[in-house]
């Protein structure tokens, strides 16, 4: 991201930010065990580097956690988390290169699901107020430990979230991408 905010870099960003709240609360209310709050953190990545990222993720997280899930505000770290891997992904790697989506997602999600999993553990004991707590007790419930529980449901739910949002990126980016002057 250049040092200089034009009026349309910051109007991509609050559109970005939009993106990721409707996108978050769409999963949590409808219980979805995905969290699509991610996608705008990852085209703020694509468009203008980490930083552009960075300020996507954290403007979201307070924004949500101010408007309906306060949970969203302890996860900054994961967000930063992924808008920092994703600037560094896609100076590699062009956001439209659907082909590589698969591992792509993988590499941006892993580092945050690290970060997910010891917020999850440390601060909430394995509940949050996404859909994946419930997957969460069930395992938990057979008798899987706590941690090893949430790691496992944060890799699957994380990478399916990314796959997602990689995959909305790649698709979306060349069409925003022409209107960009």
């Amino acid at each position: 991201m250049t040092k200089q905010f034009s009026a349309q870099k910051i109007a991509l960003i609050a559109l970005f930010i939009v993106i990721n709240i409707v996108g978050g609360h769409l999963a949590l209310y409808t219980r979805l065990p995905v969290y699509l709050d991610t996608i705008g953190t990852l085209l703020g990545s694509a468009f203008f580097g980490p930083i552009g990222g960075v300020i996507t993720g954290v403007l979201t997280a307070l924004i949500n956690g101010a408007t309906g899930d306060l949970f969203s505000i302890y996860y900054m770290p994961s967000q930063i988390t992924v808008a920092l891997m994703a600037g560094l992904v896609y100076k590699k790697f062009k956001p439209t290169d659907i082909k590589n989506i698969w591992w792509l997602a993988l590499v941006i999600s892993l580092p945050a699901t690290i970060v997910s999993t010891i917020i999850t553990v440390m601060l909430f004991h394995g509940i949050t107020s996404s859909g994946s707590s419930m997957i969460v007790q069930v395992l938990h419930g057979m008798g899987i430990n706590e941690v090893v529980a949430v790691f496992l449901v944060q890799v699957g739910t994380d990478y399916l979230d990314r796959l997602i949002g990689v995959y909305v990126v790649a698709i979306v980016y060349p069409v925003i991408h022409r209107y960009i002057k």
